[in-house]
């Protein structure tokens, strides 16, 4: 015989049974989501020759780009094939772009440790704005300006060739602090790395000026423009 607090107890376990049934009858079941498409014109990477990889590393064309930022060619370049790079060549996941810079003369060594000051994150940004704004920037220097420019201590070189080309400016208005552009001006293990894999990649591939490009490994003889590049690039991507 129940008693009165046990008959109690059962009609609370009963009541809690089916409440608990009906809460997981009334519990909609989770909707799958459909998969986040990636922003493929946001992947950069950073590859074994100091290039900046943008796109995914796996995309069947890959296009390498041989670039200084004291060749107008590259300044033009930039401005032609930038944009329809990212939209029908980047972004579908066709292809990628890797970016290494090729270095001509002293200005470009500067240019080159600005513009991968910050990381992956921030260096086709500076890419794009150390070349887009070259007509405003880049001229010969004056006698004192190139005495300042031969000084010998690498730092002080570079910090000298900046300043007195307003690139300090430029990148301050990227969001830099004076110390932190002194300090990239300052890596000279980086600046000789990158000038090391130029000197590899001229001897290998007889990069004969920039912009140079290579499509799959191989260097596309007598194309220094996109207009001519591009036709190649579509035909492989269609």
């Amino acid at each position: 015989m129940k008693t009165k607090s046990g008959a109690l107890a059962a009609t609370l376990l009963a009541s809690l049974g089916a409440l608990a049934m009906a809460a997981t009858a009334a519990t909609p079941k989770p909707v799958a989501k459909a998969p986040v498409k990636r922003n493929m014109t946001a992947a950069v990477t950073l590859t074994p020759e100091s290039g900046y990889l943008r796109g995914n590393p796996a995309a069947p064309v890959k296009l390498v780009v041989f670039s200084s930022y004291t060749c107008p060619h590259c300044a033009h370049f930039e401005v032609d094939a930038d944009a329809q790079l990212q939209l029908g060549f980047i972004g579908n996941g066709k292809g990628s772009v890797e970016v290494r810079s090729f270095y001509r003369n002293p200005i470009d060594v500067a240019a080159t440790l600005l513009a991968t000051c910050g990381g992956t994150a921030k260096f086709y940004g500076n890419h794009t704005a150390i070349l887009r704004s070259q007509a405003k920037w880049l001229r010969n220097p004056s006698q004192a300006e190139a005495q300042r420019w031969n000084n010998p201590d690498f730092a002080t070189r570079m910090r000298a060739i900046s300043r007195d080309l307003g690139l300090y400016k430029l990148m301050e208005a990227r969001g830099y602090t004076p110390a932190q552009l002194d300090k990239c001006l300052a890596d000279k293990p980086l600046a000789e790395r990158i000038a090391n894999q130029s000197a590899i990649d001229s001897e290998k591939y007889k990069i004969p000026g920039t912009p140079s490009f290579l499509v799959n490994g191989e260097l596309q003889e007598s194309v220094h423009d996109w207009a001519s590049l591009r036709h190649k690039l579509q035909a492989l991507t269609k």
